[in-house]
């Protein structure tokens, strides 16, 4: 019984706090996210490909609305996107592989603002950014060419196996 008095007493003492941290969140109003198609951007040093960004996002809409508006421009939002990535560096000027997310996300949302309209297109969010590079480096598995010393002829002999047919 006095375990069952302090399980409630807990549960009760942490109830302001969850509100409290609920208050501090902004309110969005559901409906207002509108998940946009993935986005490949490629990442160059001295207009050399070393790479592509995948990055996926959200545009958030002024209203539910306005989310519904997005939606219906959503191919020429997306086809305005990739144009802008492929026309301008994305990387960062101290680190061109990485993603500069304030400008991007500047440049995306006025894109997507001169499409639908100022007042509709809040920000933009990206939920997950990941690098490729053109070439992967080797890892540990993978041998060197001064590692592999015996003649082509050689290793396609040691890796071919001999079977033997009895008569």
């Amino acid at each position: 019984m006095r375990q069952l008095v302090i399980l409630a007493a807990a549960v009760l003492l942490s109830l302001p706090a969850r509100a409290a941290d609920e208050a501090k969140k902004p309110k969005e109003e559901p409906g207002t996210h509108v998940q946009m198609p993935f986005l490949i951007a490629p990442m160059s040093i001295d207009g050399k490909l070393q790479g592509y960004s995948y990055i996926s996002s959200k545009l958030v809409a002024a209203t539910p609305s306005a989310s519904v508006e997005i939606r219906d421009k959503l191919a020429f939002i997306q086809d305005a996107f990739v144009r802008d990535v492929n026309a301008a560096p994305t990387g960062k000027a101290t680190d061109p592989l990485d993603v500069d997310t304030a400008a991007l996300a500047a440049r995306l949302v006025g894109d997507a603002r001169r499409i639908v309209g100022s007042s509709k297109v809040v920000t933009i969010t990206f939920t997950q950014i990941k690098f490729s590079p053109l070439h992967p480096k080797a890892t540990t598995d993978d041998q060197s060419p001064a590692e592999t010393t015996t003649a082509p002829a050689a290793q396609h002999a040691a890796a071919t196996p001999v079977t033997e047919t009895k008569k």
